[in-house]
């Protein structure tokens, strides 16, 4: 009787028991039998740890074994994770990031028996920088007599493949719309987004100048040119200096095809028309060209005139860089004769021209006239060729003959 079993066999759920009996009987559910409850691995037990079967035909506690959990993993910002069993003992989680971030720490934790989870925890961050497409080449051509273009494009627009956001962009080299200098110009836009992550594209952009070969200046004279000198629209002026008048095109421009218009000019001595009548016109061929020195005397054998002459004749260099002729009224009524060098002037020319500058016939007289006609200064009496050059000297030039004489300057050899 004592053999016979008791209370109801003993189960244990994902666990076993370990029983003895108190009269070592093959049975393990009489009166009095102790059982001690064990959990397989990845369960923990919840209740008694050991019951006794009672008289009552029943066992003394309630047990459980119950699966172990581990804490619940925390959704990282801008991902996820997946679980093949929640939190539970050997539930494999999976994390993920959401597009444009990357995954910091263990991609996979299992939750141990120990209730942690093996591994660190995972973040998601954003290492990825923007993104940022910038135009191509832009290539312009200067505009007429500018050495300039002024160049547009479509600011670009940056990218982020994280969240979207972006902070800042910042610009190096001159914005669209500017004017810019001939040659090569480096544009770079950088774009950050929150993270601090920057991307950067860069263009280049080019101005060409269609030019021209440089002119050069004419013998005895100068040019004026706008813009570069021999940029494409570029308008080039031909001057001479006093004494010289220009022959061929006076002005020539730089096409787009980077040929000049026109021929090129000289400059050729001035060449003074002593077949006329009246000294007004004949003067005009004088004016902003040559000054003038008017010897005049009643006779070729004046000695202040024969004086004079020999020392204008020694000054022949000095007077040609000022730009100076010599004309010789000789003679008194009615027989009357001019000359320049060796070109006469008709009688009546030579005595118009006395009248006009009121010059008298009956004895020596010098008369110095500026490029503008103007009577600067008479003399009665010979006088040497440095005071006539220091007087010459200070008669005001054109600016644009200053600025030749500054640059070239005459000299006499």
């Amino acid at each position: 009787f004592s053999d016979t079993p008791w209370c109801t066999p003993i189960k244990v759920k994902n666990g076993h028991a370990t029983c003895s009996s108190p009269t070592r009987s093959y049975y393990k559910t009489v009166k009095g039998t102790r059982c001690n409850i064990h959990c397989q691995k990845g369960y923990e037990l919840s209740g008694a740890s050991e019951v006794v079967c009672q008289a009552d035909k029943r066992w003394s506690g309630k047990y459980v074994c119950k699966q172990k959990r581990c804490a619940p993993l925390t959704m990282p910002v801008n991902g996820g994770f997946k679980c093949t069993d929640g939190a539970y003992f050997n539930s494999r989680c999976e994390y993920y990031c959401s597009p444009g971030y990357q995954l910091k720490g263990d991609r996979v934790v299992t939750c141990m028996d120990s209730k942690n989870w093996s591994g660190r925890a995972a973040t998601c961050v954003d290492l990825e920088p923007p993104r940022i497409q910038c135009p191509s080449v832009k290539e312009k051509i200067a505009e007429p007599n500018k050495l300039t273009a002024k160049v547009f494009w479509d600011t670009p627009e940056g990218r982020d493949t994280a969240d979207g956001i972006l902070t800042d962009v910042t610009l190096k080299g001159l914005p669209s719309g500017s004017e810019f200098p001939e040659g090569d110009h480096r544009i770079q836009y950088t774009v950050y987004d929150r993270a601090e992550n920057k991307a950067s594209c860069k263009f280049n952009v080019r101005v060409r100048v269609r030019r021209c070969a440089k002119l050069n200046a004419p013998e005895n004279g100068y040019i004026k040119c706008s813009g570069a000198g021999d940029n494409y629209g570029a308008t080039c002026d031909y001057f001479c200096v006093g004494g010289y008048e220009l022959q061929g095109s006076p002005a020539r421009v730089c096409q787009f095809n980077s040929e000049w218009t026109g021929t090129e000019p000289t400059c050729s001595f001035m060449k003074i028309n002593v077949v006329l009548r009246n000294a007004v016109e004949f003067l005009d061929q004088f004016y902003e060209k040559r000054r003038i020195v008017v010897l005049s005397t009643p006779t070729a054998a004046d000695f202040y005139y024969r004086l004079q002459v020999g020392t204008l004749q020694q000054a022949q260099c000095g007077l040609d860089i000022r730009h100076v002729t010599v004309i010789e009224l000789f003679g008194v009524y009615p027989t009357y004769i001019g000359r320049i060098g060796r070109m006469l002037l008709p009688p009546a020319l030579g005595l118009q021209l006395r009248l006009l500058l009121r010059i008298p016939e009956n004895r020596y007289q010098m008369v110095v006239l500026d490029k503008h006609g103007v009577d600067k200064e008479r003399y009665i009496m010979p006088i040497n060729n440095s005071d006539l050059f220091t007087l010459i000297d200070t008669f005001p030039l054109r600016k644009d003959e200053m600025k030749f004489q500054a640059e070239f300057g005459h000299t006499c050899n």
